[in-house]
């Protein structure tokens, strides 16, 4: 936030005892500790139709996931930080975005991803009415306000809509479908219509794209923009693409390890 950053983006899951974490996803065996520490947990569960084995946040008390340290998923990244930091609580990070944006002297933003929300509403710990109360505390339920609420699934969305005029945005990956609309014909290639985008927009503000359907990548090569960032705001929704990193391990050959040319060409 120092260095001009406008939002805290956090993705949402739940522990046992129904409270909303930050971490990207509810299996957290790569992204803390927690297999030194609660070996005996291990499981396997079936998550949005996928066979995993790990540990999973929904198994543990917040007071057993405070216990656990933050580590860095990726070997080739800075690994000097690990074991230092706990897992936030959502109630922890809005506590941060006021406080810095008291001390900041501007407003700092909050982007919220539920993750696996139809998977947790089928455990018993749906997301969404939490999430909403936690934003309803901090005055942050207007379409003013600096919040957007993100989801790979759409009923959810379709939910929040009807409950919040916060900005809502449908993700969008470059292949399959929700995971709340398997077996019905929406695919995320059908989003990408006209009629398609009519449709979300009749529930979101915007979309999250894979950035590679604004700019396809094939065989390492880049190729023309597709009409989509046009497409999407003739529907009037914003395009918020992903994910953009830094690491020369993700980059386009043609911007030759520097990030800052990929920023620049979107």
């Amino acid at each position: 936030l120092a260095q001009g950053a406008d939002y805290i983006e956090p993705d949402l899951v739940s522990t046992r005892d129904g409270i909303l974490i930050a971490r990207h996803e509810n299996e957290i065996g790569t992204t803390t500790d927690v297999a030194t520490k609660f070996p005996d947990r291990k499981r396997t569960r079936i998550v949005d139709g996928h066979e995993m084995t790990g540990w999973f946040t929904e198994d543990f008390t917040l007071a057993e996931i405070k216990q656990l340290r933050a580590v860095q998923r990726l070997p080739f990244r800075d690994q000097q930080y690990n074991g230092q930091f706990e897992i936030p609580t959502f109630a922890e990070i809005l506590a941060l975005r006021q406080s810095q944006s008291e001390q900041l002297k501007r407003p700092v933003g909050i982007y919220i991803e539920t993750k696996h929300p139809s998977y947790f509403r089928s455990i018993g710990l749906p997301l969404e009415e939490k999430l909403l109360k936690h934003l309803d505390q901090h005055g942050l339920m207007d379409a003013e306000d600096p919040v957007f609420i993100q989801s790979f699934e759409v009923s959810n969305l379709q939910w929040l809509n009807r409950r919040t005029e916060v900005a809502l945005v449908q993700l969008i990956e470059s292949s399959g479908a929700p995971a709340d609309q398997k077996g019905t014909a929406l695919t995320y290639a059908s989003m990408l219509t006209p009629a398609g985008l009519a449709q979300v927009a009749s529930y979101a503000d915007g979309i999250g794209p894979d950035k590679r359907l604004i700019l396809p990548l094939q065989d390492g090569v880049l190729q023309p923009a597709t009409s989509l960032i046009a497409d999407a705001h003739q529907a009037g929704l914003k395009v918020h693409p992903w994910t953009f990193r830094s690491d020369a391990s993700y980059l386009a050959p043609a911007y030759e390890g520097n990030p800052t040319a990929e920023y620049l060409q979107f």
